[in-house]
């Protein structure tokens, strides 16, 4: 993204319109270690990281001109680089603070963030979040957490890390085609320089691993118009489609 549109990302957080997380490097091998009783089948199976990034759909799997690319934490311009960063004024509404900021969704082994777009600035940034457990009701418990907040957080809350401040003006909950073992949708609203924006999101948990979907209009922060991105059908379909 260029300078301008990263600097805007630094506004709320609700809106990374270039930045996303780095997968976590957490090695099966390494805790595999720990454990000199799993049999050879085990200790060579693929790691946390390395599950996810088989996971992750591909821009030819979703088609339709998307660019599909890994997003990467920025030192100067990210919300966030972890969980431990972010306080709130609602501890419950913490879920929605991490998903809207690409962060991991609970306790994840492992975490990989894509964005998928045709046009950041004119149709927004879709981003992809992949999150792997160690164990379904590590995830289950994830989802539950989720939910919880988009319930609580009706009336909005404020997110604040390394000397930047968002506000969510309002979350709502949102119908969703049933997916995976479990789905949820929401969306929410910000105001900037006097205009609402919405954004919406949405998570499918698929055994031990959940995708967490976020769309965001940078375009129209920087530009100052109204937006509503929505998670095209595309990219869910075809992410979901891949999780199985």
């Amino acid at each position: 993204m260029k300078r301008t549109a990263l600097a805007a990302s630094v506004l709320s957080v609700a809106v990374l319109t270039g930045c996303g997380s780095d997968d976590s490097d957490t090695d099966a091998a390494a805790a595999a270690e720990d454990k000199p009783k799993a049999s050879a089948t085990q200790a060579k199976g693929p790691s946390p990281a390395e599950r996810l990034a088989k996971l992750m759909v591909t821009q030819a799997e979703i088609g339709g001109g998307y660019k599909v690319e890994k997003s990467t934490l920025d030192t100067e311009y990210t919300f966030a680089k972890s969980q431990d960063e972010v306080t709130l004024d609602k501890a419950v509404c913490a879920p929605l603070a991490y998903v809207t900021n690409q962060l991991p969704l609970g306790e994840p082994q492992a975490f990989l963030t894509h964005h998928a777009s045709i046009n950041t600035l004119t149709k927004g940034s879709n981003y992809i979040t992949l999150n792997a457990y160690e164990e379904e009701s590590k995830a289950e418990s994830a989802m539950a957490g989720l939910s919880k907040a988009v319930d609580s957080c009706g009336a909005g809350f404020t997110a604040k890390a390394n000397g930047n401040s968002g506000k969510q003006d309002t979350v709502t909950a949102e119908k969703t085609d049933a997916a995976g073992d479990e789905s949820l949708a929401f969306k929410s609203t910000m105001t900037f320089k006097g205009i609402t924006h919405t954004m919406h999101g949405a998570a499918v948990r698929s055994a031990d691993v959940v995708a967490v979907y976020y769309s965001v209009n940078g375009g129209a922060l920087l530009k100052s118009y109204p937006s509503d991105a929505k998670i095209p059908a595309a990219v869910l379909k075809a992410q979901n489609a891949k999780l199985g």
